[in-house]
């Protein structure tokens, strides 16, 4: 692979135009990332804030990370940190990176969180407990097929979809496996009985949701700048019906309930992420996709921002006409469409 290939990998000559929102505002009290975020239909908002990821920039890094909860009914609504509650959980080690909720029958709310303590990869399985502002540990999830775990789906209370964003474990092989563009990423479905590889062959997989209607999964390919719509069958496996390319990073996938839009979080310029310099910060940028499952969806950007307000944009979610934009490492920004 050339330093030319590397490049255009890294869409290292991107550079930004402002496309700007009528009215934004920085959340109060996010300063060290939100990297995922869900917003439940009922408007509540989960965060995962304090990312410790190996070459990349955090402003704590001595800080456990943490679980935040926001209130988008508020006229200006706040963060509050949720507490983890359960005998077993170990706080000082949890380094929280994708999240993902479930709620079944009875209304009981699961959030499911890819954990990266001490440099591995964990699903923490936690019951929110809304009266008390708290989140109850369950229980660990390892398996050796999720050794490098990004981001997660759940599609039942212990039953996910997750992306492995390298196939190596050892640091050095990572290196080289990025370095050399392998492509060995892949995707796993997890289920307490089976466990599967579903989807492989990537450049990084990144970011992964689902349709509303639960048909489709839909995988970010972080390195190769494109988005994949898979049919997902009775059985779980996975089927690639359509690719989409796009000029940016795309990371983190959210998923309109409503509409079936996908908001995506997009890094313009990846070597701004990788190679952090704090006189040219990376940049953040909001993808719309309308009309994805069509011959011709529609992808409008919807904000972009050259750093000075917004470093590295992972992710976006939209709730009533407002948008919250999260970022690996730095703040938070919600915004009026």
């Amino acid at each position: 692979m050339t330093l030319q290939d590397q490049k255009t990998r890294l869409n290292a000559f991107r550079e930004v135009e402002p496309m700007e929102l009528p009215k934004c505002n920085l959340v109060k009290g996010i300063e060290t990332g939100s990297e995922d975020l869900e917003i439940l239909p009922n408007g509540l908002a989960f965060i995962s804030s304090g990312l410790k990821y190996p070459g990349i920039k955090s402003f704590d890094p001595n800080m456990p990370g943490k679980i935040l909860l926001m209130d988008l009914n508020e006229e200006d609504p706040t963060v509050l940190e949720l507490e983890i509650i359960g005998s077993k959980f170990d706080l000082s080690s949890f380094n929280p990176h994708g999240i993902s909720t479930f709620t079944d029958e009875d209304n009981a709310i699961y959030l499911l969180v890819v954990n990266h303590p001490d440099a591995k990869s964990t699903v923490e399985l936690f019951k929110f407990q809304e009266e008390e502002k708290s989140l109850l540990h369950l229980k660990t999830i390892r398996h050796n097929l999720l050794p490098n775990l990004n981001d997660i789906v759940a599609v039942g209370p212990e039953h996910f979809y997750a992306t492995n964003d390298h196939y190596f474990v050892d640091p050095y092989l990572r290196s080289w496996e990025m370095y050399l563009g392998l492509a060995w990423s892949y995707v796993v479905y997890y289920s307490p009985s089976e466990v599967r590889v579903v989807a492989g062959g990537f450049d990084f997989a990144n970011g992964i949701s689902i349709s509303p209607d639960g048909k489709y999964i839909y995988i970010a390919e972080l390195l190769a700048h494109k988005i994949h719509v898979y049919e997902k069958h009775a059985n779980w496996t996975l089927t690639l019906l359509k690719s989409l390319d796009f000029n940016t990073l795309v990371d983190n996938i959210s998923v309109d309930p409503e509409t079936g839009d996908l908001w995506v979080g997009c890094h313009p310029n990846g070597m701004k992420i990788f190679f952090y310099n704090s006189e040219n910060p990376p940049a953040s940028e909001v993808l719309q996709i309308q009309n994805i499952l069509t011959e011709e969806p529609k992808v409008t950007q919807v904000y972009a921002e050259n750093g000075t307000v917004l470093q590295g944009s992972t992710v976006a979610s939209v709730y009533k006409g407002k948008l919250l934009i999260g970022t690996v490492f730095h703040k938070a920004l919600y915004c009026e469409l």
